[in-house]
């Protein structure tokens, strides 16, 4: 970016432009604040969406104990910043990744995840030549069917082994109920209390053995409406709602949450009075999980995405929608779009009030 566009109007940035309305932002983060605080569970929000360590302070400035992360890389942009306390929610594997996860200890405190004896080996090794010491937590299979150990005598087996080992310093456990993500209400808090319970059950287990667990972590934007009412958990992991997106109020029906990302783009293309073409594709935004919508603009649908082309569709031909004309798009999956572009604009009252580079965009290691 050669210029500042900031006290400028958003009409006039350049396209496509990723965009953040700041009252929204503002308003979800104090809404999955407040719902944590309710039901007495801390936040550590998940800024794999984001990737933006601006973002993230105003997460922790509401409240947020921390933060989580996909990568360690996304991690070590985090803790440069000045965050100090973050789980890396994977497992971490490798000599490399290792050295890295040692040394970024004296800077924050990076917790990782881990379900095999394996990862306890390599951390405790790293960890004792570099003099430091790093949390984990175990991680559980609660239903999804990813990574994770089994509830019950396999997690406490392998606490048992991160607790003895040197450099290693045993922290609690964790899962994710992704399998309950898109499924109709009823049934979701079903499927979350059952999960959550394996959690439960399995710090019992452990903390029966002698050992403490202090932290039991869980829960997505998703299944934000019941996760945190479930005994058992000390805090909730959902992030990505503070954007919001065309996947979260579909397919996993969520409420109360405003869509606060969007893609400005321009109208580059009217070639028939029912369809015209827009600066903004799959390059721009997501249609893994559906097509972007249109926002405040009637009559407009996004019909297709090519790679560099929006396909709208117009539902009255004699529509004034003309070439040059500006419109926002909500994306598909916010998780998917934003990572596709170097910088985001935060917006208030239309004014752009802060670009903030996306640090953490291209951090897969």
């Amino acid at each position: 970016m050669s210029y500042s566009p900031v006290g400028f109007e958003k009409w006039d940035l350049d396209t496509p432009a990723l965009m953040l309305d700041l009252d929204l932002l503002e308003d979800n983060i104090a809404r999955i604040a407040a719902r944590c605080r309710a039901c007495g569970v801390q936040w550590r929000p998940h800024t794999k969406g984001n990737k933006t360590p601006a973002i993230a302070h105003k997460l922790l400035d509401a409240g947020a104990i921390g933060i989580t992360c996909a990568k360690l890389g996304e991690a070590e942009i985090m803790a440069a910043s000045g965050i100090k306390d973050i789980l890396v929610a994977n497992q971490v594997v490798g000599e490399r990744k290792m050295a890295r996860l040692t040394h970024v200890q004296r800077h924050a405190d990076v917790m990782v995840a881990i379900d095999h004896p394996v990862h306890v080996n390599m951390i405790s090794e790293a960890a004792q030549a570099v003099g430091v010491s790093v949390r984990v937590l175990v991680e559980l299979d609660i239903g999804m069917g990813r990574c994770g150990v089994g509830a019950g005598k396999p997690a406490l087996e392998l606490a048992q082994q991160a607790d003895a080992a040197p450099g290693v310093t045993f922290s609690g456990l964790m899962g994710y109920e992704g399998q309950a993500m898109d499924l109709p209400d009823p049934e979701k808090e079903a499927v979350c209390a059952e999960a959550v319970a394996l959690l439960a059950g399995s710090r019992e287990h452990i903390e029966s053995s002698g050992i403490e667990c202090p932290i039991v972590s869980a829960g997505g934007t998703g299944t934000l409406a019941f996760t945190p009412d479930c005994p058992g958990l000390t805090e909730i992991q959902a992030g990505g709602g503070i954007m919001m997106d065309t996947l979260y109020a579909t397919s996993m029906g969520v409420r109360g949450l405003e869509h606060a990302l969007s893609v400005l783009a321009t109208v580059v293309s009217r070639p028939a009075p029912d369809r015209a073409y827009i600066d903004a594709g799959r390059k721009t935004t997501s249609s893994q999980f559906g097509l972007p919508w249109v926002k405040d603009r009637e009559g407009i649908e996004v019909v297709g995405l090519s790679a560099e082309h929006g396909h709208l569709e117009l539902k009255n031909p004699d529509h004034p929608l003309k070439i040059g004309d500006k419109i926002e798009l909500i994306s598909g999956y916010s998780d998917m779009t934003v990572f596709l572009h170097n910088e985001i604009h935060g917006i208030r009252n239309d004014r752009v009030e802060a670009v903030w580079e996306i640090l953490g965009r291209g951090k897969l290691q």
